[in-house]
């Protein structure tokens, strides 16, 4: 049954990860900041570079992969993970997809006990991030969205279906894509970021006055 409760604060975690320190992907970071605490919202932050995450499974992770948890060093991402209703990933799409070190993030991070579990005799996963209401992918392409499409968009498969599954039946997903990044000039990518924040802060403002399913 849906039924309206008292709207409180939204829970954003903001995912960034690029390696430089400047740049469109990085002014694309701060406006979703922007928009995010314009929203009103709690935010929660994980510059993947800065923290120097390590982005490469290990071969006890993955001998070890169906069993619950993750190690360590990963305890805060899994817990923001867990504690946040929308996640925005803010990153540059190179070769069709994530950057090597947002994937890795995603493979050590959306593990068991998190992002799914896999119950005794099951022989499907069982999505467990259910706080997730909505996705939000804030990336650029150096090419057409025409070749994007041809292609096939395998970045946006990856979050629309792989990352949706996992999180709550009625979760929504919003894809906020800057293409031909390497074509256009200036004046183009600075409308895009002037508009960048107040999507954001739409996006989430919005996220609150939906209906919540209750448990």
């Amino acid at each position: 049954m849906i039924r309206r409760t008292q709207n409180s604060p939204r829970r954003v975690l903001v995912i960034f990860c690029h390696p430089r320190p400047d740049g469109f992907i990085r002014a694309a970071f701060d406006q979703v900041k922007v928009g995010v605490r314009a929203a009103g919202a709690d935010i929660r932050v994980h510059d993947l570079y800065r923290e120097k995450f390590v982005p490469e499974l290990s071969a006890e992770e993955h001998r070890t992969h169906s069993q619950p948890g993750v190690a360590d060093e990963l305890q805060q991402h899994a817990d923001d993970l867990r504690w946040c209703d929308t996640l925005i990933l803010v990153y540059p799409t190179w070769w069709s997809g994530q950057p090597a070190m947002l994937k890795g993030w995603i493979d050590r991070v959306w593990a068991a006990g998190v992002a799914w579990e896999l119950p005794e005799g099951a022989n499907r996963l069982r999505p467990t991030l259910r706080n997730v209401r909505q996705l939000v992918a804030v990336t650029s392409h150096g090419s057409s969205k025409l070749v994007n499409s041809l292609q096939g968009e395998g970045g946006k498969r990856t979050i629309f279906r792989s990352l949706r599954s996992m999180c709550h039946p009625l979760a929504r997903t919003h894809w906020l894509a800057f293409y031909g990044i390497d074509n256009y000039q200036t004046n183009r990518r600075h409308a895009y970021l002037d508009k960048l924040a107040a999507k954001i802060e739409r996006l989430v403002s919005e996220s609150s006055k939906r209906p919540r399913l209750q448990r």
